[in-house]
């Protein structure tokens, strides 16, 4: 509705839309069968909504009239890169960390450094995505935040050190709110084990 009015047209509303719809086109591959969630590199995109996905794709491009680059062209701009993606592995990764380089001008919080991170390890590998964590500024800023924790053991388990990736699903798991979020680490301990 807000894209639809001549007020609330602007090029920041249709990057939001475009977010928003590309987003929303990845949900039902995000479970499998049993309701577990799925990380990216395991879902089948061809459960994705094509349909959603032309539509994020076209608010995206409409958003573009503007002269300024908001968060949400940056976050969609990541989103589409998964969307149009063949596969885990076709994935443009650099071009996913340069937008992420971009949103953290844009919006230097951890929780965007966290996501950063993870596109380091994709680009640079898991060292310097392990780097990228143990920069996020504060210090302790995502100490209570799972989603770190499950970062962290992901990267430290690729790097051939399993017993200090136990400890961070470990810690993960015990700050985990959603059964299905627990599931998934409970997973993730039984493969480091």
């Amino acid at each position: 509705l807000l894209a639809e009015h001549p007020l609330g047209d602007r090029p920041a509303t249709r990057a939001l839309l475009a977010l928003m719809h590309l987003n929303a086109a990845r949900l039902p591959a995000r479970v499998d069968e049993a309701g577990g969630l799925l990380g990216l590199a395991k879902q089948d995109r061809t459960r994705w909504d094509g349909a959603l996905i032309r539509r994020g794709l076209a608010h995206l491009a409409a958003s573009g009239a503007g002269p300024t680059v908001s968060r949400f062209h940056l976050e969609a701009g990541i989103a589409a890169c998964h969307c149009l993606a063949a596969s885990y592995e076709a994935t443009d990764w650099g071009r996913i960390l340069s937008l992420y380089d971009s949103l953290v001008r844009i919006d230097a919080s951890p929780v965007v450094a966290l996501n950063r991170a993870m596109a380091v390890a994709q680009v640079r590998g898991a060292d310097a995505g392990l780097q990228a964590l143990e920069a996020i500024s504060p210090r302790n800023a995502l100490d209570d935040y799972h989603h770190s924790h499950a970062l962290a053991g992901l990267l430290l388990a690729e790097t051939g050190r399993p017993v200090e990736a136990r400890a961070r699903f470990e810690r993960a798991l015990a700050l985990a709110r959603l059964p299905a979020e627990k599931e998934l680490l409970m997973r993730r301990i039984a493969a480091v084990s």
